[in-house]
């Protein structure tokens, strides 16, 4: 089967629809999704759908896409290997159903966001440590 561009909604659909099956059967996100975080597909894709397409198409998502983050991440931390892992299938999804320039487009957001949320989230459960030995300087003191 050729691989064809990403052209419209149905295409959004197929890709996230996809993209979640292979997420729910995941070693490692699986059980996040569906244990932990206990997902509500019926009302999650659609959602998803919205998001995508206004990512890759001319949707109008409108969203907080962090704050569902949030809350799984009290419930268990959300490291890098799970961003990691959620990029890894994205992208081998992306690639095996559509080629082209949103199909890389695709892969281009979805590494952004991996990187904006893994940032936010890291700075919950990492936060940075401030040594209050070190004297501050005033450089026009100087």
């Amino acid at each position: 089967m050729a691989l064809k561009e990403i052209e419209n909604r149905d295409d959004v659909q197929k890709l996230v629809d996809t993209f979640y099956s292979n997420v729910q059967n995941d070693k490692v996100l699986g059980y996040i999704f569906n244990d932990i975080a206990k997902v509500d597909w019926e009302r999650h894709l659609p959602k998803m759908y919205n998001f995508w397409d206004s990512l890759l198409l001319e949707g109008t998502y409108t969203g907080n896409a962090m704050q569902p983050h949030f809350r799984v991440n009290k419930l268990i931390p959300l490291e890098d290997a799970y961003f990691n892992r959620w990029l890894e299938i994205w992208e081998s999804t992306v690639h095996s159903l559509f080629t082209g320039e949103k199909a890389e487009l695709a892969i281009y957001r979805a590494k952004s966001i991996k990187e904006v949320m893994a940032f936010k989230i890291n700075r919950i459960n990492h936060p940075p440590q401030h040594n209050t030995d070190i004297p501050i300087v005033n450089p026009d003191k100087h």
